[in-house]
């Protein structure tokens, strides 16, 4: 994993705990994370490895992190205050953007300091043509987790009624 990856999920480790205090939903609150993490897979992915059981890997990294964003944004409360809506994040949606984030840490961290022969293996058993497969894989999790919270979040706020305003990023966090 590189110095970038960790920043990128540094980032969205940080994104939710800022939506634990509550932040008011904006454009820009919606659509920061999305733009932020599409730049930095797009840096970084420069093919899509589709060679043996390669594309099967990928959707399946991304079928898990759509999953985990979809789960965690179901466990985000969306309440409106006035015009606006309120997005304030849950034990349980924190516990499932977390563990979605360390499961790519940890195998990352694990195939570089130890695990590498195994995955190996069972990349030959599989017909995964190796570790490009396994970053692109991992990087479509995160974008698809990214895409799919966001897009539950917009969701809910547009049921709640609340009028989306373009905002700000410094001005989005809820005051208590």
């Amino acid at each position: 994993m590189t110095t970038t990856e960790y920043a990128l999920n540094l980032a969205l480790v940080g994104l939710v705990v800022l939506q634990i205090r509550g932040i008011t939903v904006t454009k820009a609150a919606l659509l920061f994370p999305v733009v932020m993490t599409t730049w930095i897979a797009t840096s970084l992915l420069k093919s899509i490895p589709t060679a043996g059981n390669d594309l099967w890997l990928e959707l399946f990294g991304m079928l898990v992190g759509a999953t985990l964003g979809a789960l965690a944004a179901l466990a985000t409360s969306v309440t409106r205050t006035g015009g606006n809506a309120v997005a304030k994040a849950g034990a349980v949606a924190a516990f499932l953007w977390v563990a979605g984030i360390g499961a790519r840490v940890s195998f990352s961290l694990w195939v570089g300091h130890g695990g590498a022969a195994t995955i190996r293996q069972f990349s030959l058993v599989h017909h995964i043509t190796g570790g490009p497969a396994w970053g692109t894989a991992f990087i479509l999790m995160a974008l698809a987790e990214v895409v799919t919270r966001t897009g539950v979040i917009y969701l809910k706020t547009v049921r709640s009624g609340a009028v989306i305003e373009r905002g700000g990023l410094l001005r989005r966090f809820v005051t208590a």
